[in-house]
């Protein structure tokens, strides 16, 4: 991991400011606004805009950087985002805040393509499993970072703004100052949404219960601690304890993914999930309990992704990959982006305690669906297994049935397949007995003078005959290999 830090570190220490700036704004505008007294529907509102703005910025960021290249994109993007975000401290009226929301989230996504677009390209066979998960572990430790750094200003004044353009101007440093080859413009991937919700419907569904359980949050988890009596600190402390949890779980829950058939695991994971975000919301935690239930909640939650993603890939051809991952990736920001609106209105109905309420009644239907779709899935394959349907009578009746008829004579069957007859030609008795012994071609093409019908079951089972005859044919057909 050493070297992979140290051959793409300009691209880690870009990583590391722009998650860290993101980790702190998320988390200020979240407490901001609860300070503030505002309708749980806006923060759920503020989260949704910037989801919403990172699918839209897939797009953006696929043509800027066909037109301008990876660096220029990064400079960008880092500096709308950049100004979006000091925007906050300028313009107090929230539908302006919604805007510059959907605006950072444009910028982070283009600045997400740029990083992971230039890894993928510049990353060889032999590491590219250790580049990435480098640039995993250099992501949560931003957003971790971000976390601790909300702690600096706990009355919620200017200076995380500050500390967030600060971060967003610097990660423009390492970029700029950067001897690594520059990589090649993208190709823009296709969307197959229709047709891999059909191929692979259990992974889809999980990235998008996955993408709800974590837009939700992200972007209410602040105000719920907060609305239990936590000061600043306390909900920094929180949300670190959560996001360290999914950061240490990735490795062995992926390890456990490669031995456990990968649906059950979801499942059982979804089982698990579930148990523990109803415990949260029905049970009075309070201190370390509250952060040991936390951490328990990100060991599952941050791991759903992960898991949908690798059961998705195992189900698709290598060619289907570059378009299945802009499928999951829009997928999960449709899921994000609804997940806080909807978790919003039950908070503001029911209070902040229906944040985790709601995350269990997704996991109870995610459950639900996927045991569905697993039934049906074991279902068809039983089906497929069990379905057998004979030969139709065409194989029977054309010259190719000599071929498969083992007590036919090899050399009548060339003689057959070389000078085959002719249409007008009268067709071979049926009744006649096939011996490899006493058949011969001018035999076989003998008229047979009868205006009825072939009886078919006689076509395939043969005539009926004599015992003795039919145990001559018996011993020529065992004396013969069989027919390939």
């Amino acid at each position: 991991m050493s070297t992979s830090l140290r051959s793409f570190s300009s691209l880690y220490s870009a990583t590391l400011l722009a998650l860290l700036a993101s980790g702190v704004l998320t988390t200020y505008l979240g407490l901001r606004l609860a300070a503030d007294q505002v309708a749980q529907i806006w923060i759920g509102g503020m989260m949704s805009a910037y989801y919403l703005g990172l699918v839209g910025g897939s797009k953006v960021g696929h043509r800027l950087i066909a037109q301008v290249g990876h660096i220029r994109t990064f400079v960008a993007s880092a500096g709308v985002t950049s100004a979006s975000a000091l925007g906050h401290a300028l313009i107090d009226d929230l539908a302006v805040w919604l805007v510059l929301r959907l605006l950072v989230g444009t910028g982070m996504m283009c600045m997400y393509m740029v990083l992971e677009s230039w890894l993928n390209e510049q990353a060889d066979s032999k590491n590219r499993g250790t580049v990435f998960a480098s640039y995993m572990i250099v992501s949560y430790l931003g957003l971790m970072l971000g976390q601790a750094a909300i702690s600096i200003s706990p009355e919620l004044d200017l200076k995380p703004l500050l500390i967030v353009g600060m971060c967003f101007a610097l990660c423009l440093v390492p970029l700029a100052l950067t001897r690594r080859i520059h990589p090649a413009p993208l190709q823009p991937a296709p969307l197959k949404i229709r047709v891999f919700w059909q191929q692979v419907p259990q992974s889809l569904t999980t990235v998008a219960m996955a993408g709800v359980i974590a837009g939700s949050f992200y972007g209410l988890a602040p105000a719920y601690v907060a609305s239990q009596g936590g000061d600043t600190k306390q909900v920094a402390l929180y949300m670190s304890c959560t996001i360290v949890a999914g950061l240490l779980a990735q490795w062995p829950m992926g390890k456990l993914s490669d031995r456990v058939r990968r649906s059950r695991l979801i499942r059982t994971n979804t089982v698990i999930l579930g148990s523990i975000a109803l415990c949260i919301a029905l049970l009075p935690l309070a201190g370390w309990l509250q952060l040991v239930f936390t951490f328990a909640y990100g060991i599952f939650a941050f791991t759903l992704y992960p898991l949908g993603t690798a059961l998705a890939n195992q189900n698709v051809e290598q060619s289907q990959r570059v378009a299945l991952s802009a499928t999951i990736l829009l997928t999960f920001g449709l899921g994000a982006s609804i997940g806080p609106l909807l978790a919003s209105g039950l908070v503001q109905l029911l209070g902040y305690r229906m944040l985790y309420g709601f995350i269990a009644l997704c996991t109870l239907l995610l459950f639900l669906r996927l045991s569905q779709v697993n039934y049906q899935q074991k279902q068809q394959d039983k089906q497929k297994t069990q379905d057998y349907v004979m030969a139709s009578g065409d194989l029977v009746s054309s010259p190719l049935a000599a071929a498969l008829d083992p007590r036919v004579d090899e050399q009548t069957v060339q003689q057959q397949m070389v000078q085959p007859v002719h249409m007008d030609s009268p067709l071979p008795n049926a009744d006649q007995e096939l011996s490899s012994q006493e058949l011969s071609s001018q035999e076989m093409v003998e008229p047979q003078q009868s205006d009825g019908p072939v009886d078919q079951e006689q076509l395939t089972n043969g005539p009926d005959s004599d015992d003795s005859d039919h145990e001559a044919s018996k011993q020529a057909a065992a004396e013969k290999p069989p027919a390939p």
